[in-house]
């Protein structure tokens, strides 16, 4: 009954999406809602210019339907899905804010560092205040072993690390068509197999309605891509995959399974030190994705190419949970 119900999960969030975003497109393209490209970017995506974003409304839409329909139906709502909604929709609202500026307001850089630091640090914190009456242990543990260090009130610097860090990683990533969506799918495609086995069913649906919802997405932005998600998007699926990571208590396995994002965001915290160091680049340009453009890879190959690598460390860290655990 409950394989049926992540099966149906998984097919009303990437039917929802996919009905949702032939309506959603045409009015973010009236409205103006179009995709600024930088300047210093890979040249080829100068033809992207005004592509509609803030897809990510979709997504986000598609998700929180999804999992509170089938969530309710298989049992009580549970906190844990709250938390998942509110961290989604709080880190969307941000990103909304963000590709707001950007777009409308035709402010290039959208929220200013500091802000969108604050308003995630807030979520994190009401996190962590929720977390706490709900008794949740703030042991970590170490992947494939029962290892285990009790961190005790760091574990609210760690939440703030995780939630702020993963919803980066993604929007750092998120530089060409399909590239997160498949990335994001593979990602909470790992963490739903490892939510079940853990009986945390509803942790499980929510990431599959994640699956269904990106997937759905990916139909309308896989190169050439139709619609961008935008912050509004790479935000909140960053800071979902990374309150799924805590409320399953695989904190250091968000490492692992989000393996590409992690790479990403090495390549421009690496390039960035290096230029103000050695005044020297050590990629042809930053994150990791447009150096492999640079190089003269077309986009598909580089997106291909990365949803393999993906795949690699999903499959390494569901290993290292479920098998050897």
């Amino acid at each position: 009954m409950l394989e049926q119900g992540l099966l149906f999960t998984l097919l009303l969030s990437f039917l929802l999406t996919v009905f949702l975003s032939p309506i959603f497109i045409p009015f973010l393209r009236k409205l103006k809602f179009g995709q600024s490209i930088r300047e210093e970017g890979p040249k080829s995506h100068q033809k992207k210019t005004g592509t509609p974003t803030m897809g990510g409304l979709v997504i986000i839409l598609s998700i929180v339907l999804s999992s509170l329909v089938m969530a309710g139906q298989f049992q009580n709502i549970g906190v844990e899905v709250w938390l998942l909604l509110l961290v989604t929709v709080g880190f969307g609202l941000l990103g909304f804010l963000d590709d707001y500026i950007k777009v409308v307001k035709k402010r290039n850089l959208g929220l200013t560092s500091k802000q969108k630091f604050l308003g995630q640090v807030a979520i994190s914190v009401i996190v962590y205040v929720v977390l706490q009456q709900t008794g949740l242990s703030t042991e970590v543990h170490l992947p494939g072993t029962n290892f285990a260090v009790d961190f005790g009130w760091l574990y609210l610097p760690l939440i703030i690390v995780m939630l702020v860090g993963a919803s980066n990683a993604v929007n750092l990533t998120d530089g060409l068509d399909g590239l997160v969506a498949g990335t994001a799918a593979v990602a909470f495609g790992s963490f739903a197999i490892i939510a079940y086995s853990t009986d945390m069913l509803t942790v499980s649906l929510f990431s599959i309605a994640v699956v269904g919802s990106v997937l759905g997405f990916l139909v309308f932005n896989a190169h050439p891509a139709k619609v961008f998600m935008g912050d509004t998007g790479s935000l909140a699926l960053g800071g979902a995959l990374a309150m799924i990571a805590i409320l399953t208590k695989m904190e250091l396995l968000l490492v692992v399974i989000g393996g590409v994002f992690v790479i990403e965001t090495l390549s421009v915290i690496i390039q960035v030190i290096s230029f103000k160091t050695r005044g020297k680049r050590v990629f042809k340009m930053s994150p990791l994705h447009h150096h492999y453009e640079l190089s003269g890879w077309s986009e598909w190959r580089v997106v291909v190419t990365f949803w393999l690598i993906g795949i690699i460390f999903a499959i390494t860290g569901v290993y290292l949970e479920v098998w050897i655990s």
